[in-house]
């Protein structure tokens, strides 16, 4: 024995289990690591106080490779961050530190005299690469030649009772019950942070054995329930043992590490290749406790990555993608095995995807601005919609669509230094259902037009009150832009829940509101011979002879000049614009959002509806005019224009947004406040 372990520790490959004898015998000849009065450091710092979301605490267990058993070296105690620190599990005499108490993460993190662990080079590297915002801190409860029995309360003290001296020592200094002590020290750590997740290496002592992810499994889910955990917010990273190729004793195990995830969903392992190894043949060097603890956080990293990540409001049910980050990043999957070429289209940049052995193409763009915006797969050159997404009609067809906003995004200031545009929280919500409001609907109907001689379809939102009651209401008739329909303002635009909120906060009137087609749902150019000046302006003889007779007898409405209101996006815009000024005796309200209206002399216009500005601010109680900052169309300019001739004109402007759904949501919830009062 003493002939096979010496051979073990000059170099020789040992290709079985070493026995517990064997490790006994090690130990004797191998005591705990000691240092000299220089490279002691307790590494005080303040306590923490109070609880702080951002202290993310990671709890580490197992036996020797956990604990440390290379040298600490010179480089090993420099340049450690204050935001990394470790709790000590015992009494470390040697250095000061005492059982509970924070310190930085000088090493050893372990106990008195072990050595450098994984978890030094994995807190390291985290708070390397995560915000500064991010403190990291470490828990370690690890004992060399642990069996997993000794981290399930049923089994540790039957382990403990047949171990030899050194391992009943070692056991001694966490009360006879690493388990309970991890736990005990994890509660108060919760105190002051967020468990992020559990780090096991482990695995020497039960080389081989086949039911050992099942015992881990009983382990970790134990820690999950007595520290009410959630797995999939508390994964646990499992690493490898020396491998065969590093002439590891202990290699047949990494077999069974490998398949972990089939026993835990939310456990990963962590690669040893290419480790170095001590001459042991079972454990690490500190290049190679270095290296493998670097990997512990690279896949920390990922799954803090993913975690960030939210399902979109636009995805179908059951799917997991798309997802969008908290810098508004967004990942999008498909699954697609026998394409060569996939590429997801979205804000005018196509992001080449990347296919795994299943077929799962993924790619995360950069962030990407607030707002809603449509995009597409292109799959070896043809343009599809992602299946997981829900469908809207833009850009003249069905398309996917995602909603980026900030407290999705949670980085107001990234987005604002990206894009210019960020949303508050009330913003969000005044877009979003709430569930302590009343709402009104928005119903499909259908009618016939005497005009074009067909069936058509206009959405209708009445208010909450219109069920129960027997008041008639005013009616804003709200337009579309070019190549989208009547579904746009209340799926992409999102305007019932902007009505339902700012009725309830008593900023708006109750009215009903009327989206149809205006004959511009295509894009400009798709018919042929069709001219600008063609483009949509069938629409005004079908609102005034099929849409507003239709509503009128319909719906309970008021059916006077002064209850009528008009509004449009873009090319909406525009048909709003000279709809009405054509027709001052049919509304009082005109309202365009980015209006595609360029080059206008307010002096010719509309045959010079402009010319008497007395007449018209008689006739037009309220004229909205906005756009975003991003535009370019002029918008304002003519306001100036307005404004300068006697027209009681207002300018909007969104900050930070261009030709899209929130610059034109924005618009709207600045218009209807302003109606029908």
């Amino acid at each position: 024995m003493k002939k096979n372990i010496l051979a073990l520790i000059m170099g020789a490959t040992f290709a079985t289990l070493p026995s517990m004898a064997q490790v006994d015998d090690f130990y004797k000849q191998n005591p705990v690591l000691n240092y000299s009065d220089g490279e002691k450091a307790a590494g005080e710092i303040p306590q923490p106080t109070g609880f702080d979301p951002n202290f993310h605490i990671y709890l580490c267990f197992g036996q020797s490779n956990m604990e440390g058993n290379a040298r600490i070296e010179a480089q090993d105690r420099q340049n450690i961050s204050t935001r990394f620190k470790m709790m000590a599990a015992v009494d470390m005499n040697n250095t000061g530190r005492k059982k509970g108490q924070w310190y930085a993460a000088v090493p050893p993190l372990c106990r008195a005299n072990t050595g450098l662990t994984p978890a030094d080079y994995f807190g390291r590297t985290l708070v390397e690469k995560l915000p500064e915002n991010i403190k990291v801190g470490v828990v370690m409860v690890a004992v060399g030649g642990a069996n997993i029995h000794l981290f399930n309360e049923d089994t540790c003290a039957d382990d403990i009772a047949k171990a030899a001296d050194w391992y009943k020592n070692f056991c001694k200094e966490y009360n006879n019950n690493p388990y309970r002590e991890l736990i005990n020290l994890a509660k108060e750590a919760q105190k002051v942070g967020v468990i992020k997740g559990i780090l096991l290496h482990q695995g020497c002592t039960n080389n081989n054995q086949q039911d050992w992810p099942g015992k881990v499994k009983v382990i970790y889910d134990r820690m999950l329930n007595e520290l009410n955990l959630k797995a999939e917010e508390c994964p646990l990273l499992v690493g490898e043992l020396m491998t065969q190729e590093q002439g590891g004793a202990c290699y047949h195990h990494n077999a069974i590490i490998n398949k972990i995830g089939e026993t835990i969903p939310t456990a990963y392992p962590i690669s040893a290749a290419d480790c170095p190894g001590a001459r042991d043949h079972l454990h690490f060097t500190a290049e190679g406790y270095r290296m493998l603890g670097r990997r512990y956080a690279e896949k920390m990293l990922e799954l803090l990555d993913e975690q960030d990540k939210k399902v979109a409001e636009n995805t179908v049910p059951c799917q997991d993608y798309p997802k969008v980050d908290k810098q508004g990043r967004v990942t999008f999957m498909v699954n697609a095995p026998k394409a060569n070429l996939v590429q997801a289209d979205i804000c005018s940049h196509k992001y080449p995807m990347t296919k795994d052995a299943k077929g799962n193409w993924t790619v995360t763009t950069d962030p990407l601005p607030c707002g809603f915006h449509y995009y597409f797969l292109e799959v070896d050159g043809l343009n599809v919609i992602d299946p997981a997404s829900e469908a809207y009609y833009g850009c003249g067809k069905m398309c996917g669509g995602i909603d980026i906003n900030s407290t999705i995004a949670d980085n107001a200031s990234l987005m604002q230094k990206l894009h210019g545009a960020t949303m508050t929280d009330e913003e969000i919500a005044l877009y979003s259902f709430n569930k302590d409001v009343k709402h009104g609907q928005v119903r499909e109907c259908k009618y016939w037009s005497d005009v074009e001689s067909q069936e058509r379809r206009c959405f209708v939102y009445t208010p909450a009150s219109y069920e129960n009651g027997k008041q008639k209401y005013p009616v804003l008739y709200l337009q579309h832009g070019m190549g989208e329909d009547e579904r746009g303002w209340s799926q992409q635009g999102k305007m019932q829940y902007i009505m339902d909120n700012l009725i309830a906060k008593g900023e708006a009137k109750e009215m009903i509101v009327v989206m149809d087609n205006g004959n511009c749902s295509y894009s400009f150019g798709a018919k042929k011979g069709e001219s600008m000046a063609d483009f949509g302006a069938s629409f005004q003889k079908v609102l005034l002879s099929d849409i507003i007779p239709f509503v009128e007898k319909t719906f309970r409405c008021k059916t006077d000049k002064a209850n009528r209101a008009m509004a449009g996006l873009s090319w909406g815009g525009k048909q709003t614009l000279e709809i009405t000024t054509a027709n001052l005796d049919k509304f009082s309200y005109i309202g365009t959002f980015s209006g595609a209206i360029f080059g206008v002399d307010v002096n010719t216009y509309g045959g010079g509806v402009f010319k008497d500005a007395k007449k018209f601010n008689k006739e037009i109680k309220y004229f909205f005019m906005g756009c975003g900052t991003e535009e370019n169309f002029g918008t304002e300019a003519m306001v100036k224009n307005l404004n300068a001739a006697g027209i009681n004109a207002e300018f909007y402007q969104s900050q930070g947004t261009a030709h899209e759904w929130l610059t034109w949501r924005r618009c709207f919830a600045k218009y209807v406040p302003h109606l029908f009062k």
